[in-house]
């Protein structure tokens, strides 16, 4: 079976061919037909399936193109990086059409949000708190509500969304089609699907998750940028042993900033390619890649998608997808054709969450190797710890909405008022006090220091 043969518009086949999607996963074949259909479909799936371009696929198909000023489909997802993700799905398959999207979530301010929403949309992707505060706000309008999508409701109920869910349902018109997706069925989901749906279609599927035999993946542990650094560099240098190489990142800034570094090490023979780039520098650069001008190819899972590829020696994740069913499509570049391949994955502490998951779809612990030797183990700055362990907390607290974290930072009321400067270190008229007369102005200089260079990182704001 091919995309063609779900009757997708011309716009949609295009955009999927630049993605590179060669042929439907199980659930795409299932639910695509099933949804373009109308019916309501109850979809157990898990990340690395398909399952979201198998119900945007159906939707933009029925969308069509821009019309009015109020939302004809809402996807409700159970956290912002979730929703994030779909927008971007959004915007990489409506590339060739004039179709609004836009995604709203809280933790920051909302005025951006109510202005995109007030120019008209067609498609809005929310978090579910957020979309209620809009909405009794009335800054969204639902009288134009033909699809209502949930999906990974299990982790919405995980996180207490079901009172949140239940009031959405009150306002939202009740001639719609609905679509709800979860990797597994507990209770709590069990009885959101039975209020819901109507008469739903079942389908289900197992992941997604083989990873080509003839790959060699490896992990190597990291305390820090760094140290990446150095360790890409031990791997890449012999261009015997590492003729062709691609190197993934999560962002197009950590791309540009790794392209420069390798440039100072490798004059020539490294590439890049990321967002911010224009078709024709992708295209030129992709070309002397696979000539062999270019050995080195440093690239974001966005830039890459669509890209073809071959004969590609190495792999390095020199970030951890969060996007997990991308750590298949990376290494996937690799081992192509029965020619054996490597695929190494570079490994920080607040990366073994991603990890982790990545080894729960692949249903494989990938082998872990110690740093060689002769590679520069570099210190960790303070502040990249401090990310690092925030990023920690994070991933806790997404586990378990009840945990309160770990992680502190000095509070505000710790801090020197702005006004004040702080205790004299150069042992001016003030004497420090009695109870602190052992150590004196050295004391009152740490605790100074410290406090100002608290404040000036602006953490605190962002509590």
């Amino acid at each position: 079976m091919t995309f063609a043969d779900f009757e997708l518009n011309k716009q949609l086949l295009t955009a999927i061919e630049e993605l590179g999607y060669e042929a439907p996963t199980p659930i795409q074949e299932k639910a695509i037909p099933a949804i373009s259909a109308g019916h309501d479909i109850l979809g157990i799936a898990q990340t690395g399936t398909g399952k979201t371009a198998a119900f945007l696929l159906p939707l933009l198909m029925k969308i069509k193109y821009a019309q009015g000023l109020h939302p004809r489909a809402i996807i409700f997802a159970p956290t912002r990086e979730l929703a994030m993700q779909i927008d971007d799905n959004i915007k990489l398959l409506a590339a060739h059409t004039d179709i609004r999207h836009t995604v709203i979530y809280g933790g920051i301010g909302p005025k951006t949000q109510i202005m995109t929403i007030a120019k008209g949309i067609d498609i809005l992707v929310a978090t579910p708190g957020r979309f209620l505060d809009l909405y009794l706000r009335g800054d969204i309008i639902l009288k134009e509500i033909k699809t209502m999508i949930l999906d990974e409701a299990d982790k919405m109920m995980d996180m207490g969304f079901m009172p949140q869910i239940r009031k959405i349902l009150e306002v939202v018109p009740r001639k719609r089609q609905n679509l709800l997706f979860s990797a597994t069925m507990p209770d709590k989901v069990v009885t959101l699907s039975e209020e819901f749906l109507e008469y739903p279609t079942r389908i289900e599927v197992a992941p997604q998750s083989s990873t080509i035999e003839t790959i060699d993946q490896v992990l190597f542990e990291v305390p820090n940028i760094e140290t990446k650094r150095n360790l890409l560099l031990h791997l890449i240098k012999d261009e015997e042993a590492a003729p062709r190489v691609f190197v993934f990142v999560k962002t197009k800034h950590t791309a540009e900033d790794l392209y420069k570094f390798l440039q100072k090490h490798f004059w020539k023979g490294v590439g890049v390619v990321h967002a911010n780039k224009g078709q024709n520098s992708r295209i030129n650069t992709m070309d002397a890649f696979r000539n062999g001008q270019v050995r080195v190819m440093v690239a974001t899972d966005v830039a890459a998608r669509g890209l073809d590829i071959s004969m590609v020696s190495h792999v390095i994740n020199f970030d951890v997808p969060i996007i997990y069913e991308d750590y298949v499509h990376r290494i996937g570049r690799t081992g192509r054709a029965n020619n054996e391949g490597q695929a190494f994955t570079f490994l920080t502490k607040d990366e073994e969450y991603h990890i982790a998951k990545i080894e729960s779809i692949i249903r494989m612990s990938i082998p872990r190797q110690p740093l060689p030797p002769n590679v520069e183990v570099a210190s960790t700055p303070f502040e990249e710890n401090q990310n690092m362990l925030r990023n920690i907390d994070n991933q806790r607290k997404k586990e378990d909405p009840t945990f309160q974290g770990a992680f502190h930072e000095k509070k505000a009321k710790n801090l020197p008022p702005p006004n004040k400067k702080p205790r004299s270190t150069s042992g001016g008229t003030r004497k420090p006090a009695a109870s602190k007369g052992k150590g004196g102005s050295g004391a009152g200089n740490s605790r100074g220091g410290n406090g100002g260079r608290s404040s000036g990182g602006g953490r605190g704001g962002r509590r």
